[in-house]
């Protein structure tokens, strides 16, 4: 679990910019902020943050990054703008749930419903909401993102 503010150097250092293999970006996720994070996940874990998560830049690296590390969703108290539509873009939940800071603890495990706008934890029973995701962004992440919904769905426009 992160706290407020977690820009994007902390997800993905600067110093990494020059990757453009997200396997390789995916080796040094949140290495600004726990060097061995990427050594500590399981495919399809969830990262929680507080406020403003994904602040700084405006580049792709940040949630390719926890993308590519196997992370299925990013749920936070908010996101900065750009990274909230980076993460949609590129097939990376990112949910906005007030409360989630304090009803989630690190190790905890939590069940997600997207379309029914729920967090559940399953240590202790919280439930908490937030606005579903609509129905056009959902299809975006089961298509794997923006690139691969627009071309699923060019001929249809």
């Amino acid at each position: 679990m992160f706290g407020d503010d977690v820009n994007t150097d902390l997800i993905i250092p600067g110093k990494y910019l020059e990757l453009v293999d997200p396997e390789e970006m995916a080796e040094h996720a949140m290495e600004g902020i726990d060097p061995d994070f990427p050594k500590k996940i399981q495919k399809g874990d969830i990262v929680v943050g507080g406020n403003n998560f994904g602040c700084g830049s405006s580049r792709e690296h940040a949630p390719l990054a926890l993308k590519y590390a196997g992370i299925g969703a990013v749920i936070a108290e908010s996101f900065a703008r750009i990274y909230y539509r980076n993460s949609i873009n590129i097939g990376l939940p990112a949910l906005e749930c007030p409360g989630v800071t304090d009803a989630v603890e690190d190790g905890d495990t939590v069940e997600v419903d997207v379309t029914g706008g729920t967090v559940k934890n399953t240590r202790t029973g919280a439930e908490l909401s937030f606005t579903p995701l609509p129905d056009f962004m959902v299809e975006v992440l089961n298509d794997g993102g923006l690139v691969p919904y627009l071309k699923k769905n060019m001929e249809t426009w």
